[in-house]
């Protein structure tokens, strides 16, 4: 039972550092003339769960400036942000899961 959270943590959170690499990279770049904003469809790799490198996807409808770039550092920042939050959120119900199990284990030991 519990090798299925972990699993379920470990694969979030490995999506969680591949999207904040590819947005770092995104921000990096953002006037870098015909460079194309990078993500993953992150509930869709989270659901396939297959592991291995995610699938990097190019956003769709995102504006193109005259250069072909089309990074929206709007966009950028609030993917940052958004998953630093879900970091924190994923590390924190994963740090509570532990706490449970280590007390689970130690109220079946004997005095």
């Amino acid at each position: 039972m519990f090798e299925g959270i972990e699993a379920n943590y470990e694969r979030y959170m490995s999506l969680l550092s591949e999207r904040q690499k590819l947005v770092a990279s995104n921000i990096a770049n953002v006037d870098t003339p015909g460079y194309r904003t990078q993500d993953i469809d992150f509930q869709a790799e989270f659901e396939n769960a297959m592991g291995g490198q995610p699938a990097v996807i190019e956003p769709p409808n995102l504006a193109v400036k005259p250069d072909g770039n089309n990074v929206d550092l709007d966009r950028e920042a609030r993917l940052l942000a958004e998953n630093t939050l879900r970091f924190q959120i994923a590390t924190d119900f994963a740090r509570s899961d532990l706490a449970n199990i280590k007390l689970a284990i130690q109220d079946g030991k004997t005095s």
